[in-house]
Formats: structure tokens, C-alpha cells, sequence
């Protein structure tokens, strides 16, 4: 995959919580994609930065979010609790889209969030909480059945995609998207398990993503501004 050139690639710092991210901003972005990792996993994971790779392809821009504090972190790590606090992390992404949202250089440009794990869940409640700033969602193995009582006021387009191997999260899939009252789609991968470990797995849930956001996410952004 060859890489196209950037406007910008940093580490940012978001307020008031303080959880840093990563983000990257293609020429010509026409959306942003803010990442919602699931538990135990960082804005780090090898997944989701591939993932996030062929977002740039489509000239889309990308904040790889770190949903705990570092202090977080450690707790998290003694007590496992925090990962499955959807509220706290689905807060954490209303901050990054408000961050964003005041930011000279993107802040015009349509979101999308795309969550794995309990980060789908978060990430259904933060669209429910942002209707108007939210403009789609996408699910890697994502458990959106912990969106609960939010899922009904999903207003933005929602792609789930499940591994074809992953029985109990398949039905758990099927059950949030009878609920789900939004535009929605479930794209089954066959053969793919859990973390879409398996040969051209992830390469499919990459490429669902990609056309996802970028049938959902269309203003077109360049160096002078966003249309």
C-alpha cells in the first residue's frame, strides 16, 4: 500500500481528561475517523492502525484515541473495571469530538467513529449523545449491545461487522441491530474469528470501513479550509 502525503501526523492531548491520541490528516481529507478501542487495547493496536491506513488511502483523517488516562490505565490494569465503563469512555469520545470540533484546521470536517470491542458501545452512545456532529459508525467485533438504551437514538448511519466464527457476538450483533433505528448494515466476514486474525480477514473489515465512512463522511477539506 503506498502511502499518500500528509498535511499533518502528531500526538495531541485532549481536555479536560487528558487522554492522548494520535492524528493524522491526509490531503484533501473529506471526514475524520475517531478510533474507539476496545478492552485492554491502546491507540496502539496493530488492527486498528491498519485499519486506520486504509482510511488515509481514501483520504480520510484519523484520531487513534486513547479512551484511559495513563493513572487509568494502571488502575485498570489491578482491577478491569474501567475498560466496561461505557459512560466514561463514550464521554472521553463527546471530549475528542468537541475538541476536534474547535480546531482551526478540521473542525469542519464531518466525524465518524469506528469502535472495536467495548468501543463500539461507546462509540453508539457518544453518537447518540452528538446527533448533529455525528455522521456515521462503524463496529469491528464490537459488543453494541452495551449501548443499551441509547441505541434507538443512533441517528447516524451504523455498519456492524462481525467475524463469521464469532457465534455469540453474531447474535449479540443481531440483537442491537433490531434496535438500532439509524441506517444500518451487518457485514458477517466468513471464516473470521474474534480479532479477524485470520488471512485476509482484516483486509475485508478494512475495506467495509473504507467505503462505510466514505459513502457517510463527504466534505472535502484542503490546506485553505473545508467545503
Amino acid at each position: 500500500m503506498t502511502a499518500k502525503p500528509k498535511i499533518s501526523e502528531r500526538s495531541v492531548e485532549i481536555p479536560p481528561s487528558g487522554v492522548v491520541g494520535d492524528l493524522t490528516i491526509p490531503i484533501d481529507a473529506r471526514g475524520i475517523v475517531v478510533f474507539a478501542h476496545g478492552s485492554g487495547s491502546s491507540r496502539l493496536s496493530s488492527r486498528n492502525r491498519y485499519v486506520a491506513g486504509v482510511l488515509h488511502q481514501a483520504n480520510l483523517a484519523t484520531l487513534l484515541l486513547d479512551l484511559l488516562t495513563a493513572q487509568e490505565e494502571q488502575i485498570d490494569l489491578q482491577t478491569r473495571h474501567l475498560r466496561f465503563d461505557i459512560d466514561l469512555l463514550a464521554n472521553r469520545l463527546v471530549e475528542a469530538t468537541e475538541w476536534l470540533a474547535g480546531d482551526s484546521l478540521i473542525g469542519r470536517l464531518p466525524v465518524g467513529y469506528f469502535g472495536a470491542s467495548t468501543g463500539a458501545a461507546a462509540a453508539l452512545v457518544a453518537a447518540a449523545q452528538l446527533p448533529e456532529s455525528t455522521r456515521s459508525v462503524v463496529s469491528r467485533g464490537g459488543r453494541p449491545d452495551l449501548a443499551g438504551t441509547a441505541l434507538p437514538r443512533v441517528k447516524a448511519p451504523t455498519l456492524l461487522i462481525v467475524g463469521g466464527n464469532d457465534g455469540q457476538v453474531i447474535e449479540l450483533n443481531q440483537e442491537a441491530l433490531g434496535k438500532l433505528q439509524c441506517p444500518k448494515k451487518l457485514e458477517i466476514v466468513p471464516g473470521a474469528t474474534h480479532l479477524f486474525e485470520e488471512p485476509g480477514t482484516l483486509e475485508q473489515v478494512a475495506s467495509f470501513a473504507s467505503d462505510w465512512f466514505t459513502q457517510h463522511l463527504s466534505t472535502t477539506f484542503r490546506s485553505g479550509g473545508a467545503t
